[in-house]
């Protein structure tokens, strides 16, 4: 019997063993990717603010990219914030006054909608739309051999196609994450105002709302916009250029790269609204 019972507890041991030294391995991995990832993007920063590095075909690449990452994105971004602005702005605008604390409202909708919603939401979008395609298009790149092919010609892959992504994704989703706020605070007020839970003016809902906003809210939308687009960019160019010669691993290397990206997401953005309510 003691037999027994000793060869289930060492079964039980290399079992739990080999979970821990799993786990221990996936940390290590993750851990890898993120100063991957982190060294990519300040090397985008240094570089991105050299005038030298902006030859005509990085400026025609990063203009090429801001279009397909930001401008058209803009219809879905306004639907998405008409539903935010239907579903959650006019709630708390009717709510607020039931309760008789409409002084609360404007501090309300910029925690709530500006500062927390808005970068989430387009850092998804930015993610699933454009975050998918950049990793496939450079993936399929690198397997057909255009990648070398411009290693070969003396030019620098990373100049030529990481920066422009890179920085073309965080200045289309700041620029995003405005048009989300204004158009979700404007279609919220106009729905409370056409079902008539809302009797003030549009100026005066807006001048409720800009006196709501703190120094402290305007970094954090800022901080969370940029620097998840910033991560989401790098992470998808990484995972795209370290496709190997089949197209069979582009598929695997895009979803690598989106999960990464949404984790990246998640870790900012609490991070980021830590710091703000400390």
């Amino acid at each position: 019997m003691f037999v027994g019972l000793t060869e289930v507890t060492g079964g039980f041991q290399k079992a739990l063993m080999r979970v821990i030294g799993g786990l221990g391995e996936a940390v290590w991995a993750q851990w890898d990717e993120l100063r991957h990832a982190a060294a990519v993007i300040g090397t985008v920063l240094y570089v991105g603010v050299q005038p030298r590095s902006w030859v005509r075909t990085v400026r025609s690449t990063f203009a090429q990219q801001v279009v397909a990452i930001g401008v058209e994105s803009v219809g879905l971004v306004c639907w998405v914030a008409i539903f935010v602005g239907i579903t959650v702005v006019a709630q708390l605008s009717f709510w607020v006054a039931e309760a008789g604390q409409s002084q609360m409202l404007g501090r309300l909708l910029v925690t709530v909608v500006a500062r927390e919603l808005a970068p989430v939401l387009i850092g998804i979008v930015v993610i699933i739309r454009s975050g998918s395609v950049m990793a496939t298009e450079l993936g399929i790149m690198k397997v057909s051999g255009q990648v070398h092919m411009l290693e070969v010609q003396g030019i620098s892959p990373f100049l030529h196609l990481v920066i422009p992504r890179v920085l073309a994704a965080a200045v289309s989703a700041l620029c995003l994450t405005i048009i989300f706020i204004l158009v979700a605070l404007t279609s919220g007020y106009l729905f409370g105002a056409m079902v008539g839970k809302d009797s003030r003016d549009l100026l005066s809902f807006a001048d409720t709302v800009s006196r709501a906003i703190h120094p402290k809210d305007v970094l954090a939308i800022f901080s969370k916009s940029i620097l998840v687009a910033l991560f989401a960019g790098a992470s998808c160019c990484i995972s795209g250029l370290d496709v190997g010669e089949s197209l069979d691993e582009v598929p695997r290397a895009t979803q690598r790269a989106l999960v990464r990206s949404v984790v990246g997401l998640s870790v900012i953005c609490a991070g980021v609204s830590f710091l703000t309510y400390l």
